[in-house]
């Protein structure tokens, strides 16, 4: 077996075994999951593999070589992207309570404020990521879909079971105090 097809069958099961390994990896990594998403960079990193497998030299170390090149599209990532604007999370809260119809009037702003930012951070994340984004960082659903490669329907369904299990635990909360 010449070393080309050897190197891509070595990747192939490396990929087939490991890739949800990598993703909690990649995603341990990257913190702004609304820009950047795990699945994204792992693929990016398997296409260059494998086109440039057969211009490796035999490679013994195959998880070695698959996460240095995985922390190097990282870096890379980091490196060239414009720092994003600093979400101010607080401002938008209270917008958000009236969008969930809620009661703001009953409750003090810091009240609300703090059951709000509780409430969105013990979403899964697909949901509260969708939530930041159009939400918070103003993304519109095009915008997201284009970056994510997720459909702009999935995206509105998602945010929409999103806003439904906020409001109930918001609900929940608020009964609380």
């Amino acid at each position: 077996m010449n070393p080309e097809s050897d190197n891509t069958k070595k990747l192939k099961d490396f990929f087939g075994r490991e890739y949800q390994s990598l993703k909690v990896y990649v995603n341990t990594k990257i913190a702004d999951t609304a820009n950047r998403d795990a699945e994204d960079i792992i693929q990016d990193v398997a296409l260059k593999l494998f086109a440039g497998a057969e211009r490796y030299a035999p490679i013994n170390n195959v998880p070695g070589f698959v996460y240095r090149s995985i922390k190097n599209k990282i870096i890379d990532l980091m490196r060239s992207s414009k720092p994003a604007e600093s979400v101010d999370i607080d401002s938008n809260l209270l917008e958000i309570a009236e969008v969930l119809q809620l009661p703001t009037e009953k409750y003090a702003s810091d009240t609300m404020i703090s059951v709000l930012k509780n409430c969105i951070e013990e979403l899964k994340p697909p949901y509260r990521d969708i939530i930041i984004a159009v939400d918070f960082e103003g993304y519109t659903y095009k915008e997201i879909s284009q970056k994510t490669g997720i459909p702009e329907g999935t995206l509105m369904s998602r945010r929409h079971r999103a806003v439904g299990i906020l409001y109930k635990k918001i609900e929940t909360e608020l009964n609380k105090h």
